[in-house]
């Protein structure tokens, strides 16, 4: 993919009669690192390449004429049920991928069918925690639920504010700015669903992995819900296929 990002970069500016200076002031580089970028002869970051395609209101998929890929279910050999190993149907407890965030929030990704277009989480939030750890709201593509086993939460969606109990489940379209905060003395445990949150394309943890940047020296760092759902959600494991007919 890395090859293709400049010249992909280039072409979408051209289309849309954007000037070299103008696009990279609004991305916030120098028109010379914009420059570079477009000719394969630097690899931009992240953070810039999302900010390029924004402004060009162009979306990764498009860009790059990518078809956007999921993880397979890994089957098992017949003759393993009952036992420890997680299969293609059961995933084990001690098999869930988890992520723990230094604020005290900690995700357990569950067993989900890889093309259904859902997340499932298991999601502890310790006295004091907030899902995000500056404490801003945060939006993204889907629909939630969440039923909270245990303990009490605090969810602030747009300009309201709700109290959620034991028993207490709810519903919402993430795209509304909204953070979780235990403000109780207790632990608070449940768990969310996420449907819909794949429909927009690539995350960011998969871009990032293509650009190189998940080694030791710029690892992905894990701030907030979003960040969890990116690293948690198994799109990384398969990189996109190029559609039928356009150039590999």
């Amino acid at each position: 993919m890395q090859d293709r990002i400049g010249p992909a970069l280039k072409q979408a500016r051209l289309d849309r009669g954007s000037s070299l200076r103008g696009l990279a002031a609004a991305a916030g580089i120098s028109a010379s690192q914009l420059s570079q970028i477009e000719n394969n002869k630097s690899q931009p970051s992240v953070s810039t390449l999302y900010a390029l395609v924004n402004h060009l209101e162009v979306s990764l998929d498009d860009l790059l004429g990518l078809r956007y890929g999921r993880a397979e279910p890994t089957a098992e050999p017949a003759g393993h049920a009952g036992t420890s190993r997680s299969t293609g149907v059961v995933q084990r407890a001690a098999d869930n991928p988890v992520i723990e965030m230094a604020n005290g929030v900690r995700w357990e990704k569950l067993a989900v069918d890889p093309d259904a277009g859902v997340d499932a989480l298991l999601v502890t939030y310790e006295p004091g925690a907030a899902s995000s750890v500056d404490r801003m709201p945060m939006r993204h593509s889907g629909t939630e639920y969440a039923y909270l086993f245990t303990g009490e939460l605090t969810l602030l969606l747009d300009f309201d504010r709700y109290t959620i109990g034991a028993g207490d489940s709810l519903c919402f379209d993430s795209t509304r700015p909204h953070m979780y905060v235990n403000q109780s003395g207790e632990q608070a445990r449940g768990v969310w669903f996420v449907a819909g949150r794949h429909e927009s394309g690539p995350t960011r943890a998969w871009v990032a992995a293509q650009l190189g940047e998940t080694d030791t020296e710029s690892p992905l760092r894990v701030t907030n819900a979003v960040d969890a759902l990116d690293l948690l959600g198994a799109s990384v494991a398969r990189p996109p296929a190029a559609e039928p007919g356009r150039d590999s």
